[in-house]
């Protein structure tokens, strides 16, 4: 009898011992510390809807003809990218005037020309081995099959101005002295109406290494409401946070509630979603070789993979907070003092 004692003792100490499961994810949750809370609002502000406007009206219009992969609207459509980073003085992780990283066509089959993807690139001040890729594509349908154009400015026109005015910010900061600890690859994918060719090929052929590339912010779809709410416009779909790393969803969790309060909806990262649209964007091909990511999604609408997606039907302000939302997140990645770690390797879950 007073062997079983003993024994049932060291098992309920060592039961007390190992905190629950929820009691680390309190500690990740704790741990959190929200770096230059005035400074990144600062910055965040220069994000206006009227700058991403301008630059929605010019990606998605007529003059791209509808940027099909390996078209001519989409090589106009990738020097639209490069001039503008060229002229923000946003260099390429390439050096010099090489901005593009070239896909061959027989990556694609020989059943669409060459492309490219657009790249540029911020160099972190402290750790610029380490690098954040805040990505979303350039190419949409093309032309339809009566002669019109698909302008796809939501799907991904909206992502891709983002990224600029994004970009444009970073560089802001880091001209005043508060550029990021850590690098940010700005990187406009091509191919992903083709079956995410695009980022397929940079994982494959990657510029910077793999394992150090700590997490992937993938925008596709960010300037629309969809007709779940059409009562509450101030939402964005989430998908992907909480799979490959707890700290990435709490640090989008608290930066949203410290800063916007946006409604963060998370009914498409079910496993289970038969919508599928986990894999469904570029954002997948990272994840699958264990880059914490976020995909960032307002859902689908009546205009989507139509010729009615067009820029007079973006909802500006909307674009601008959500845009402001994603750019403080990476700021946060890019500027605390640990690395974000995959739960694999988080301390604070063993």
């Amino acid at each position: 009898m007073k062997f079983y004692c003993i024994l049932s003792l060291i098992v309920l100490v060592g039961t007390c011992a190992k905190p629950k499961y929820s009691a680390k994810l309190q500690s990740i949750q704790d741990n959190i510390i929200i770096v230059d809370s005035a400074l990144v609002m600062e910055y965040a502000n220069t994000i206006t809807k009227e700058e991403l406007k301008k630059s929605l009206y010019e990606f998605s219009s007529d003059d791209f003809l509808g940027r099909r992969v390996g078209s001519e609207g989409q090589k106009l459509a990738s020097n639209y990218l490069k001039s503008y980073y060229k002229r923000e003085g946003i260099k390429s992780p390439f050096g010099e005037d090489n901005y593009y990283q070239t896909i061959p066509a027989s990556f694609f089959y020989n059943k669409f020309k060459s492309s490219e993807n657009v790249l540029a690139y911020i160099e972190g001040s402290e750790k610029p081995d380490e690098v954040i890729i805040i990505s979303a594509h350039l190419d949409h349908l093309g032309v339809s099959d009566d002669g019109l154009i698909n302008n796809g400015a939501d799907d991904d026109g909206s992502g891709t101005v983002a990224l600029m005015e994004m970009a444009q910010a970073f560089k802001m900061a880091k001209q005043k002295g508060f550029g990021p600890k850590r690098s940010i690859l700005f990187l406009h994918l091509t191919a992903e109406e083709i079956g995410k060719r695009g980022s397929e090929y940079y994982v494959k052929h990657p510029v910077f290494l793999l394992n150090n590339t700590i997490a992937n912010l993938n925008i596709d779809m960010i300037g629309r409401v969809d007709d779940a709410h059409k009562n509450n416009k101030d939402y964005l779909y989430l998908i992907g946070t909480d799979r490959l790393s707890k700290e990435l969803h709490y640090i989008s969790e608290k930066i949203n509630y410290t800063f916007f309060n946006i409604n963060l909806d998370y009914r498409f990262n079910a496993e289970n979603d038969k919508n599928n649209y986990y894999e469904r964007s570029d954002h997948y091909n990272f994840a699958f070789h264990d880059i914490p990511v976020i995909f960032y999604f307002n859902g689908e609408h009546k205009d989507y993979h139509k010729v009615t997606d067009t820029p007079d039907k973006i909802d500006y302000p909307l674009l601008e907070r959500r845009t402001k939302l994603i750019f403080t997140t990476a700021w946060q990645i890019a500027n605390q003092e640990h690395r974000l770690a995959i739960d694999e390797n988080n301390e604070l879950l063993k």
